[in-house]
């Protein structure tokens, strides 16, 4: 038996197809709309109408003139000035605020070191609430409304996106970052894993490759990943899941930065790399942090020369692989992204990978397996982190109806 589908839940997801084919495409007119959403022209018009009535899309201007005749179609866009959100991001040593407007500009921002293996908990805490109520604060001096703060960290966050569980980047565990930034500001917030952020950003920058089912790997000082299947961000049950880089490479192996051993991220890790390029034994203490330019210094030293910054980087590829096969035996091969500084050495570390692949029951597509390389992770952890926010806004606040003045963040 058919489904009735009342009036007003017909309304909001109508809404939310208009607003959603508006933020995929940028400023598309309403025929480009009609086509992505099969929605009628007239229902189109009567959504815009009210969209740009309540101040959440705007009409842009008309296209140039060109060869084509008749009257040139109006472009709607997002209102920068609808809503306004907060990204976060937390990594090794490093910490950034920014406000993005609704239309996904970046209008304002703020980053700082933060020596966070030797900063306690509280003082951790309190710098990262403490940046984040300084742009609040500022955004509502002049106006405007944040609705929405989304937070990335390095490490395991929970499956209700309220806390860091653990992270390598400090010795504090349970961080509840969510609960304090909204006792300080009023906005609801959100932690999420860094690298399923970073898969977020793919899906939206190259959705023709990056669509149904594809991997992140982010090769840094860590090892980390974000998951798509299905359609699906993969999270865990309890966690964000996803720990690519603690899964067992070689049992009772190399030193990790997780205190155990024997971990893909011991032989594929910045400081592995570091580590297994000057001879030093697997029992070795991880160093704290390897810069980029170290990285990149090695990677010159291995094309130069068959030597221990070559064989440091094929244990690296090798450790991926295995990994990677692992993983394909169970899920199928899917296009991967492989992010970080490490990628720039993808050259040194793609045919050791391979071979490694080839030796495993995920390696029987190998040719078919492809990867793309992209160096700096910074920028697709913020764009994940303020996708994510922005299309929360799209879908359960302004497709609902117009978002009250009262809402939490308004002046």
């Amino acid at each position: 038996m058919p489904v009735a589908i009342r009036h007003d839940d017909l309304r909001k997801r109508n809404r939310a197809m208009v607003i959603a084919a508006v933020r995929r495409a940028g400023q598309p007119s309403r025929t480009e709309i009609a086509g992505t959403t099969g929605l009628s022209h007239s229902t189109i018009s009567a959504i815009s109408a009210d969209l740009i009535a309540e101040g959440i899309l705007a009409e842009k201007a008309a296209e140039a003139a060109s060869s084509k005749r008749g009257r040139p179609q109006v472009a709607l866009g997002l209102a920068p000035e609808a809503a306004e959100v907060i990204t976060v991001v937390l990594s090794l040593n490093f910490l950034s605020v920014a406000v993005v407007d609704y239309a996904g500009q970046v209008v304002a921002s703020e980053e700082r070191r933060l020596e966070t293996l030797a900063t306690g908990r509280e003082a951790l805490l309190g710098d990262c609430v403490a940046m984040v109520r300084r742009q609040v604060e500022a955004r509502r001096a002049v106006g405007h409304r944040v609705l929405r703060i989304g937070m990335a960290v390095q490490g395991i966050t929970d499956a209700g996106s309220r806390m860091m569980l653990w992270s390598p980047i400090t010795p504090h565990a349970h961080l509840e970052f969510a609960d304090r930034i909204e006792a300080a500001t009023g906005i609801p917030a959100t932690v999420e894993n860094d690298c399923n952020m970073i898969a977020v950003a793919l899906r939206w920058r190259k959705p023709e490759r990056y669509r149904n089912d594809f991997i992140a790997i982010l090769l840094s000082h860590g090892i980390g990943m974000g998951m798509v299947l299905k359609g699906e961000l993969f999270t865990g049950t309890q966690s964000s899941g996803c720990e690519f880089g603690h899964m067992i490479h070689r049992p009772d192996g190399a030193l990790c930065r997780c205190g155990r051993r024997g971990c893909v991220e011991a032989y594929a890790g910045n400081y592995a790399i570091w580590r297994n390029a000057r001879g030093q034994s697997e029992d070795q203490a991880p160093l704290a942090d390897i810069s980029d330019e170290e990285i990149r210094a090695m990677a010159d030293r291995a094309r130069a020369a068959d030597g221990p910054e070559r064989e440091a980087f094929r244990i690296a590829g090798e450790a991926i692989g295995f990994g990677l096969g692992s993983l394909f035996a169970l899920i199928d091969p899917a296009p991967v992204a492989l992010v970080g500084i490490g990628a720039t050495a993808f050259d040194l570390i793609e045919p050791a990978l391979r071979s490694a692949i080839d030796k495993t029951a995920g390696g029987q597509h190998n040719k078919a397996i492809s990867f793309d390389t992209l160096p700096n992770e910074r920028p697709l952890i913020r764009e994940g982190c303020t996708m994510t926010a922005l299309t929360f806004l799209d879908r359960e606040i302004f497709a609902p109806g117009p978002a009250p003045l009262s809402a939490a963040g308004a002046a």
